[in-house]
């Protein structure tokens, strides 16, 4: 069986990419709250169920342009600390990949596709 982790475009690997995902959505995590938008963590999904069955958890945010959300293992949880904690995650919007990077892409001012350059 393959170790997904390891699997690599050429210049990264999903482990490094999703590393990357989690320090970044840290960062802009504070950044937001400093802004005043509204950023929570819980390890319970809105229904009082833990994310994933336990072990995760969840960080949500609710932007100017929508709900964004993302969820993390257990060992990520200190990165987010300036996050306060919820027993439960608001209700999910119902959004997905393309509309969080809508609302991202809308809230940063940006239009069309990403151009990917290394």
């Amino acid at each position: 069986m393959t170790d997904t982790g390891s699997i690599s475009d050429g210049f990264h690997t999903f482990d490094e990419l999703y590393e990357f995902r989690l320090l970044y959505h840290a960062y802009a995590a504070r950044a937001w709250l400093d802004a005043g938008y509204p950023v929570v963590r819980s390890w319970k999904h809105h229904d009082g169920e833990p994310c994933f069955g336990g072990g995760w958890f969840i960080v949500v945010a609710q932007l100017p342009t929508g709900q964004v959300s993302n969820h993390y293992r257990t060992g990520g949880w200190s990165l987010f600390g300036d996050v306060p904690e919820v027993e439960t995650a608001p209700v999910w919007d119902g959004h997905n990949t393309a509309d969080v990077t809508r609302r991202l892409r809308t809230l940063l001012g940006g239009e069309g596709p990403a151009s990917v350059s290394r």
